[in-house]
């Protein structure tokens, strides 16, 4: 007769089920040292968090080392210069009882413009001016410290709320300029479609279009990005256009699936483009134009160039050129540019 095999315990972490009673139908006690999240996501497997395996990967790459000094020391000027700056009349590009729309110059923040033109209107400047009426101005629109262009202020509490709502809806059509150093594209016009979030180190980038929906580490999910680009100028060559939109039919449509991967070697080509934002992420056309190989000159956050041809670059080359809306509350439409800046200019010298 064989000798019986013994039976040895499986280890308490490895199989834990086999060592709760046989009879017991009721899922372990909470246990009082844990948190509350811990606890639910131990009695609820369905409330359970995905593993750090299971978040979607950025299709774009972390932010340069070179990256932090260079952003650190663009904000500490950036900040004494809106210290010192204020609202001209050359500044407004349109204005009446309920807006006021200013261009925006690089390097100079928001908040300081809009600043500007409350101290400007409660002094009676302007043709709407009304010193006996309480300030309730707001900014509509935003756009980064280095980026130039229409900035839209609203009057009133209500105008703010429906101008916000409309951007909110996708009702208000940009359009900005950008001048890209990189590889020239092989189109003339595209469309790209991607996903958009912030990595888990709090960072803007860009997701596959195929993970849009998905949980990011910080909770927030990966939110749909479109931009629609058109090549204006590639090394000196082409001509400047009127603003046309980008017709759906001539344009060419990718959606992020790989991941970008930009080579020194590459950072040859002086691109001027126009993009389309059909979305309104943080960062977006600067996202885009990093993964498309063409990232904006002076946007080392993004691997563009810090210096070209010998000049040190003092920030970006992005301009919000126009914003296109029906008005909250004459409902006429609007169409609102703003001067071109001297680098758009510059790129079409030989």
């Amino acid at each position: 007769m064989p000798k019986p095999v013994p039976i040895i315990p499986s280890p308490r972490h490895l199989v834990p089920s086999l060592h709760r009673p046989i009879s017991s139908t009721r899922p372990d006690p909470p246990n009082p040292t844990l948190t509350l999240a811990q606890n639910t996501q131990m009695t609820n497997p369905q409330t359970q968090l995905p593993s750090s395996s299971n978040y979607p990967i950025p299709l774009s790459p972390p932010l340069p080392l070179i990256s932090k000094d260079i952003e650190l020391r663009r904000a500490m000027t950036a900040s004494s210069r809106s210290g010192l700056w204020s609202i001209g009349r050359g500044d407004v590009v349109f204005e009446d009882e309920w807006l006021v729309v200013v261009n925006k110059k690089a390097g100079v923040y928001c908040e300081r413009v809009l600043g500007s033109v409350v101290e400007s209107r409660g002094e009676g400047f302007g043709s709407y001016g009304n010193p006996a009426l309480p300030p309730e101005f707001h900014l509509a629109n935003r756009l980064d410290r280095d980026t130039s262009g229409v900035l839209v202020i609203t009057k009133s509490h209500k105008v703010a709320a429906k101008l916000v709502q409309a951007f909110t809806d996708h009702k208000v059509q940009k359009t900005y300029v950008a001048l890209c150093v990189g590889t020239a594209p092989m189109w003339d016009k595209l469309r790209l479609r991607s996903g958009h979030g912030r990595s888990k180190h709090g960072v803007w980038r860009v997701y596959a279009a195929s993970d849009v929906g998905r949980m990011l580490p910080n909770g927030s999910t990966v939110k749909n990005m479109e931009t629609c680009f058109e090549v204006v100028r590639v090394n000196g060559q082409g001509k400047f256009k009127k603003m046309s939109g980008c017709p759906e039919d001539e344009e060419k449509v990718i959606f992020a699936e790989e991941k970008c991967e930009i080579r020194a070697r590459e950072m040859k080509d002086e691109i001027l483009v126009r993009a389309f934002p059909r979305s309104g992420k943080t960062h977006q056309i600067r996202l885009h134009c990093q993964y498309l190989g063409m990232p904006i000159k002076g946007d080392v956050k993004y691997e563009g160039i810090h210096e070209w041809e010998g000049k040190i670059c003092e920030g970006h080359c992005l301009h919000a050129e126009s914003l296109a809306f029906e008005h909250p509350v004459t409902h006429l439409p609007l169409l609102i540019e703003a001067p071109l800046p001297s680098w758009v200019s510059e790129a079409f010298e030989p």
